[in-house]
């Protein structure tokens, strides 16, 4: 087998592997009309209408996140806000830590892969991205940078996510 053959098979699973879109890492915006609303192990993307609270996140060049810890009920709905307020692109991902490290793999591998998801924001230096997301399940949770070498160098952060009070 080939090395272009190699590369396309790595290629395919990672198209099998993650969501994809019409943007690559360099769009900042959302397209127009609703999120994909698809459940997963973290949450599914929420609706705005339903959102109370908005947390704003800065990332910088020193592959941080501020804050870089968030606590969450089960079934509320965020509207997290994230400014890059760096030189460099950024990005901000949830998931588990298990998806993140398999998709920070990728990356590596395909730093130019498109791709985009609800639980997704790719942030040019000095803009701003915005999630809405329900945390519909309890459990700790990440989110990432996952830029090549942004997420090996410690651009991570944590959710929280609280169960719901036994009624």
């Amino acid at each position: 087998m080939g090395t272009t053959d190699v590369r396309r098979r790595g290629l395919v699973a990672a198209l099998v592997l993650l969501p994809l879109g019409a943007q690559a890492h360099g769009d900042a915006h959302k397209p127009a009309g609703p999120a994909k609303r698809e459940q997963t192990d973290w949450g599914i993307a929420g609706d705005a209408r339903a959102v109370r609270r908005t947390v704003d996140v800065r990332m910088t060049d020193t592959m941080r996140f501020t804050p870089d810890r968030i606590a969450v009920r089960e079934g509320e709905t965020l509207r997290l806000r994230v400014h890059n307020t760096g030189r460099l692109m950024h990005e901000f991902v949830i998931g588990t830590p298990a998806t993140l490290d398999e998709h920070a793999k990728l990356m590596e591998k395909f730093p130019g892969m498109e791709h985009d998801g609800p639980y997704m924001a790719h942030v040019p230096p000095g803009r701003s991205g915005e999630i809405v997301w329900t945390f519909n399940r309890a459990g700790d949770f990440r989110f990432a940078c996952l830029i090549a070498g942004h997420y090996a160098a410690g651009m991570v952060g944590h959710i929280n996510v609280a169960p719901r009070a036994a009624r």
